[in-house]
């Protein structure tokens, strides 16, 4: 079936860019286009842009200007704090970081096992909550740095970064924090929370992909990621992109000045479809404390079905959302996260991430709650999985494809 419309319900792994800030951008694409670090006036002005956007994401983080380097993405970013940390303190080869950190994290520090470092990863509760004594503890003598996400990619579990980066200075290690997901949707304040490092990356923020920051305190020392020329102060190499810098400070400008009302309705957006799913499909949960997490996202355990039967039957009626991160899409492995929280490899199989943004509407949950639950009932209907069907002995998608799009014909039919 043809579909005209989409239903997104994927923020999580990215956002629309805003027309606002594909306005700005326009200028910098079309005329703007002189390389910043040249030294004629056309290429001041450019310059003078993004100092500009600099000042826009200083000003949402609450940070100097000076304490930030535009880099490519979060990816960049996580990799380039703790390369840093390693290099400007050799004795130390240590790295702590969470079992539920986002692949930039986890598969960077499976590099560096590789290289000879030492590295733990801190397991979590049931709900996705970290034990702070347990990682004061295996704070050690030759521990570089400790890296934690400020709030979960596939649960929105927000962990106590301030709390974890007081720990690190009273034990004199360096603190940083994955912020991917948190610029607009919480408030921000670098200064407060205490860390050395923080990331970030514009394409949560409805701002264009390929372009992310690092926050580094003042004073912390710092070795180059990206070798090249002098830009970003001689702490990144390579010409700045300008065009997505500045769409990256417009979005951060919009956020400051009204995002965080906009996220008290989208999280009654989220409360509300949430609610519902659990009340009208028997055997769904949950997964991560519903209480501190993101206002926008929705981490749902579906038995006796797979995600990815789920999500293509949300795709044939145009309904966007995910099974846990992009960045792990295609992998036959359950989700990292799920199962660091305890859940069997069934159930976490068996998990959709619905993450709403500022362009969600009520129309959009109403169309959600219409089509989900005969998809998973549909779903259940054929799995070998359901104890109620012993006698199914196949899992057969494409019946249930084929199924599910004639009694959406038939329904429409019907309907005119």
């Amino acid at each position: 079936m043809s579909q005209d419309r989409f239903y997104y319900f994927d923020n999580n792994a990215t956002t629309r860019i805003a027309p606002e800030v594909a306005d700005a951008m326009i200028p910098f694409l079309r005329d703007g286009w002189a390389n910043p670090s040249s030294a004629y006036r056309m290429a001041a002005d450019v310059h003078r842009a993004v100092e500009t956007a600099r000042e826009q994401v200083s000003a949402l983080i609450r940070c100097d200007p000076k304490e930030l380097i535009f880099t490519s993405c979060g990816t960049e970013s996580n990799n380039a704090a703790i390369h840093s940390a390693l290099v400007t303190q050799p004795g130390r080869r240590h790295v702590i970081t969470t079992a539920v950190e986002h692949s930039a994290n986890i598969n960077f520090c499976e590099y560096l096992k590789k290289q000879g470092f030492e590295v733990t990863l801190l397991p979590v509760e049931s709900d996705g909550s970290l034990d702070l004594h347990l990682l004061e503890k295996s704070i050690r003598p030759d521990t570089a740095i400790v890296s934690v996400m400020l709030a979960n990619n596939e649960t929105g579990v927000l962990f106590p970064v301030e709390e974890i980066a007081a720990i690190c200075r009273s034990k004199g290690v360096l603190c940083h924090t994955d912020a991917v997901q948190t610029p607009g949707k919480l408030s921000l304040d670098a200064k407060s929370l205490g860390v050395d490092f923080l990331s970030l990356s514009a394409h949560k923020l409805y701002a264009p992909k390929g372009i992310g920051l690092l926050y580094v305190k003042r004073r912390t020392r710092y070795q180059a990621y990206v070798i090249g020329g002098h830009q970003e102060r001689g702490r990144r190499g390579g010409t700045e992109n300008v065009p997505h810098i500045v769409g990256f400070g417009k979005a951060a400008e919009m956020a400051f000045a009204g995002y965080a009302s906009e996220y008290q309705r989208v999280k009654r957006l989220r409360d509300r479809m949430e609610s519902a799913i659990l009340d009208q499909i028997p055997n769904s949960f949950v997964n991560g404390d519903r209480g501190n997490r993101l206002p926008n996202t929705s981490n749902i355990a579906f038995e006796f079905v797979e995600a990815e039967a789920v999500l293509m039957l949300l795709d044939q009626v145009g309904i966007c959302a995910s099974s846990g991160s992009a960045c792990t899409t295609g992998s036959l492995d359950p989700s990292h996260v799920l199962t660091a929280m305890g859940l069997t490899p069934m159930r976490a199989r068996g998990c959709v991430r619905f993450s709403l943004g500022i362009y969600n509407t009520e129309e959009d949950v109403d169309y959600v709650l219409l089509h989900l639950p005969p998809i998973i009932q549909r779903l259940r209907d054929i799995s070998p999985l359901n104890p109620a069907h012993p006698d199914n002995d196949s899992y057969d998608i494409e019946t249930a494809r084929l199924k599910h799009e004639q009694d959406l014909a038939a329904a429409t039919s019907k309907a005119e």
